[in-house]
């Protein structure tokens, strides 16, 4: 019986050593074929642009195609639920916005679990939020824009690009830590809002920048603050909210990395390192740049860290609001 024992045993070690060998096999020769990068978005947003710029590079330094699929559609669960659900031999990734960190709290359910199911590559860039106004609008800094809505509450509204974006959250950050009263009016995308913001029917906004670029650029809008921790190098004038006192008010629309659970990580290892090369290269930093986002390629175990921090704070910042869960 011992020795049938044993030789269960050492079955069973072969099969695992088999199994290891197979996929390291696999890595070692990835990729061999194309490779398929889900955006959970529609084409032509901000994520797809930073996936067009970042993939077309890929391909031409790893000698296969990674070729962008668009899966839109409730707020971008259905092409995460499909990414978390491929294969994990690294040829299905997935490169998704900030609505990956928030959904969780945002939705009442959600058909994927981002710490169980993904493993984060790396954070390629991340543009960040904007508060704008119209450039006909008597303030002219942020300190301005604070005092008019301290002075007279409830008078003022704030356009979002849609309920539960970044923009709408960093709107609910600010009024939770400055005790400010007005109005958020949710539009349904950055496009529509930014048309709203230069007609002067929405006067005041928080949007992700590369929605109002071209716009701020030819002096049609007025940048007052931005989001993020640094300054973009395009709109070097424009102070960030902890410039200006105002601190823990960070936040960004990402384009994020990430692989199946069980992906191998000679694979992920491998996609952190060229990625990290792409969004610094010169020419791709100067289209990404252009497109408001400031490019990052951070490791994946720092990366897994912004994951985990920005699933706690938008949590709170939604409970903290009371915001209807979708």
């Amino acid at each position: 019986m011992s020795g049938i024992r044993h030789g269960v045993r050492i079955s069973l070690l072969l099969i695992a050593l088999a199994i290891v060998w197979a996929s390291s096999l696999r890595a070692a020769d990835y990729p061999d074929h194309s490779v398929k990068v889900i955006v959970p978005f529609p084409a032509g947003g901000a994520t797809d642009i930073v996936g067009r710029i970042v993939m077309q590079k890929l391909s031409e330094r790893l000698g296969q195609q990674f070729f962008i699929e668009n899966i839109s559609g409730a707020g971008g669960n259905i092409g995460m639920t499909a990414a978390a659900r491929a294969s994990n031999d690294g040829y299905t990734i997935l490169l998704s916005s900030s609505s990956i960190v928030v959904n969780p709290s945002l939705y009442k359910s959600i058909p994927f679990d981002i710490e169980k199911d993904f493993i984060p590559v790396t954070k390629a860039g991340a543009s960040p939020n904007s508060w704008e106004v119209n450039s006909e609008f008597p303030a002219r800094t942020m300190k301005e824009l604070i005092e008019l809505m301290k002075a007279s509450p409830g008078k003022y509204s704030v356009a979002s690009p849609g309920a539960g974006t970044t923009p709408s959250l960093a709107i609910e950050m600010l009024k939770q830590a400055l005790e400010v009263n007005f109005v958020t009016v949710p539009f349904t995308g950055g496009a529509p809002l930014a048309q709203s913001l230069l007609g002067g029917f929405t006067p005041i906004s928080c949007n992700a920048i590369s929605s109002t670029m071209a716009l701020i650029q030819a002096g049609k809008v007025r940048a007052l603050a931005l989001t993020s921790t640094q300054r973009l190098e395009t709109l070097p004038d424009v102070p960030t909210l902890s410039e200006l006192g105002i601190k823990g008010q960070e936040s960004e629309t990402m384009a994020g990395v990430f692989v199946p659970a069980g992906t191998p990580q000679a694979i992920v290892k491998l996609l952190q390192k060229e990625i990290a090369a792409i969004v610094h290269m010169p020419d791709v930093k100067r289209r990404l740049l252009e497109a408001a986002t400031i490019p990052d390629g951070d490791s994946s175990a720092d990366f897994a860290t912004y994951i985990t921090d920005e699933l706690a704070k938008w949590k709170r910042v939604i409970e903290a609001g009371k915001i209807d869960r979708i």
